[in-house]
């Protein structure tokens, strides 16, 4: 890791930025890099000041006292010899004309004496700066480090909290664990791991869920991302079995012994079909069954009103989104944003860009990340996103047959604390058979309120005469339904 860094150094870059909000990572490595390079090191924040040290690390008293940005810069640019200055926080100053023209001298001077500026920040630089550097991109921690972590914050939390931690977690389980933490910090995974610990002085494979849920809170949501939490299973979704049998069978595609098998880690599905028949809700299910978190990409927030912005929305949303690996990448209804790429359109050829972006970042990127894409109707997308290596599979999702409707029944009872056994299933499940899982849904808590209204408990008659009074999508939009079915039928899998 710090050979990248030493041949920016060795070349002779004068300004090299790092952004990163692992600081204490980002110090420890330039250190290193420093001392064996042999190059004497001076570090300067706006509360220590600029503070020289030794070859081996350890710090000397401040030559420049705290809050003197320009005298440490007046003192970096007298300093004769090869040095390495680090700058932490500079961006915030960088709008100051003085900065500016200091930073300016400096970029000639450390060119003519072989020295090196490095400026940490965890927030983006102002373009004034940013021009005058050269980007260095910390890596994340990798593997390695993160299990080394969770080894060293178990042995922690026994010496800090006094009590016999214990831990039953095998090979496997600590590899799913430690890629689980993939996307945060040192630091963030470290607050991770201990609170699980913390919770019951335990380790094993049943803190997994309260780590990806924790991690998710850490996160939280950016730009067009958003942070979904998962509270069911894969079985609380009726029918589908061709679809789940497809994701059983690729669920340890992540999985290290599946690279040294031969394995490419799965790349993602696409699910067309009928509204409200349960696209949503199998991504949710996938992140659930797979233990993985779950980020949705809205194409309708993508588009922006100034030049270039819709294009660098979506490539910071595809940037997060890998920083968060491994993690499923649910983009919603994807025939929103880039419909309109395949045919002539008003935007000056907006979508066709945006849609070539997304393609050659699905085509290219190697991060454990699997892609669900949904949507309601995709004759109008442009063909190059259907074809296999885009995808692993195009699924449909028809309306549900019989048995599954009956099992949806069953979920959405049992979910309202109603005993499914004391309902004929099969009754509702025939008069209900055209409807899609979500108006199943509705059947229930329309159900449930006219039974609220009347003072009695749920039963079938209510059930009954909600189902008679509704007239589902595939009636109103029947058309369009027999079309989408039509389309699909050569050219997706069903998935059921």
């Amino acid at each position: 890791m710090t050979e990248s860094l030493k041949l920016l150094i060795q070349s002779g870059h004068p300004l090299i930025a790092v952004q990163s909000n692992d600081e204490l990572r980002v110090l420890k490595q330039i250190h290193e890099t420093a001392r064996e390079m042999n190059r004497s090191l001076l570090e300067w924040s706006m509360t220590q000041g600029l503070v020289p040290f030794d070859g081996e690390g350890i710090r000397r008293s401040a030559v420049i006292q705290p809050s003197s940005l320009t005298e440490a810069l007046s003192y970096v640019q007298d300093c004769i010899g090869s040095y390495v200055f680090i700058f932490r926080d500079l961006g915030v100053h960088g709008k100051d004309a003085l900065v500016y023209r200091h930073l300016r001298d400096l970029f000639q001077r450390c060119r003519e004496r072989r020295s090196t500026v490095i400026l940490v920040d965890a927030l983006p630089l102002p373009d004034e700066i940013r021009r005058l550097t050269i980007r260095y991109e910390f890596p994340w921690p990798t593997s390695e480090e993160l299990e080394e972590l969770v080894r060293a914050t178990y042995k922690k939390v026994g010496e800090e909290s006094l009590r016999n931690v214990t831990s039953k977690i095998t090979a496997k389980q600590l590899e799913h664990l430690v890629q689980s933490l993939r996307g945060l910090t040192c630091d963030e995974a470290e607050r991770v791991i201990a609170s699980a610990i913390y919770d019951d002085y335990h380790l094993d494979q049943s803190d997994l869920p309260r780590i990806i849920e924790t991690k998710r809170t850490v996160l939280g949501s950016a730009g067009c991302l958003e942070s979904i939490g998962v509270d069911f299973s894969v079985e609380d979704v009726g029918g589908m079995r061709n679809l789940k049998a497809w994701l059983k069978q690729r669920r340890g595609g992540f999985s290290r012994e599946a690279q040294e098998f031969g394995l490419e880690p799965p790349r993602g599905i696409m699910m067309l079909g009928i509204p409200g028949c349960g696209k949503s809700l199998c991504a949710k299910a996938v992140a659930s069954d797979w233990q993985m978190p779950l980020l949705r990409l809205d194409p309708g927030v993508l588009y922006q009103k100034f030049i270039g912005e819709s294009e660098s929305q979506l490539r910071q949303a595809l940037a997060q989104a890998e920083a968060m690996a491994p993690v499923i990448l649910w983009i919603d209804e994807i025939e929103k944003a880039f419909a309109s790429a395949s045919t002539s359109s008003a935007d000056g050829g907006l979508s066709k860009r945006m849609f070539g972006t997304l393609l050659s970042w699905m085509q290219d990127h190697r991060h454990p990340i699997f892609i669900i894409a949904t949507a309601n109707d995709v004759s109008s997308l442009p063909p190059e996103l259907m074809r296999k290596g885009r995808f692993d599979e195009v699924f449909f999702i028809d309306l549900p047959s019989q048995k599954a409707r009956e099992k949806i029944f069953e979920i959405h009872l049992a979910r309202r604390d109603r005993k499914p056994s004391q309902f004929d299933l099969e009754k509702l499940s025939d008069a209900a058979a055209d409807f899609g899982g979500s108006e199943i849904e509705q059947v229930v808590i329309s159900g449930l309120f006219a039974a609220f209204r009347e003072g009695v408990e749920l039963s079938d008659q209510h059930l009954l005469d909600e189902i008679a009074g509704t007239k589902p999508l595939s009636v109103l939009m029947g058309e369009k339904v027999s079309q989408l079915r039509e389309w699909a039928e050569e050219r997706c899998v069903a998935a059921d």
